[in-house]
Formats: C-alpha cells, sequence, structure tokens
C-alpha cells in the first residue's frame, strides 16, 4: 500500500483517490457540502485554505491544503506540467 502525503503530515492510501479536485466550482462546492452533511468528509487542511477536493472510492471527500496538481504528482500520475506540454504539442 503506498501513501502519499495530503499535507501537513497526513497520509492517505494512493489505490484509494478517484479524483483530485480544484474546490472552486458550484459542483465541487455541493459535493463538499453534501459530505459534511453525510459525516463522510475528512478535513487535513489544519484550518487553512482548501485548495483540493479528494474523493475516494468509499465515498469520503478528503480535503487538503495543497494544490491538485501537486497531490496527483505524488500519487505517481502525470503532472499538470507535462499534460499542458503534450497538449501543446
Amino acid at each position: 500500500m503506498k501513501l502519499i502525503n495530503i499535507g501537513f503530515g497526513n497520509m492517505l492510501a494512493a489505490e484509494r483517490i478517484v479524483a483530485v479536485v480544484s474546490p472552486d466550482s458550484a459542483p465541487v462546492k455541493r459535493l463538499v457540502q453534501e459530505a459534511r452533511d453525510g459525516r463522510h468528509i475528512v478535513d487535513a487542511t489544519q484550518g487553512r485554505r482548501t485548495r483540493a477536493v479528494i474523493i475516494t472510492d468509499s465515498g469520503h471527500v478528503v480535503l487538503s491544503a495543497i494544490q491538485p496538481e501537486t497531490v496527483a504528482s505524488r500519487t505517481g500520475g502525470r503532472d499538470a506540467a507535462s499534460a499542458m506540454e503534450e497538449k501543446e504539442s
């Protein structure tokens, strides 16, 4: 099992991650609110601004204070810079 750091010493199992998204859009804000209401949320921001919303295969929503690109690169996936380079070429 590979654990990734999602900020401030908090770890998450990489194989459980389904999506990493930015918290700015209305659908994601709605998803976070529904998770709060249903008690399926894990706030790992340590009181800081939420910069990434991580959705797991168990339906839990994890809030992180690090950028979505950083979380994606730590999982071993492609980072945003390499994806943009491929798109431009």
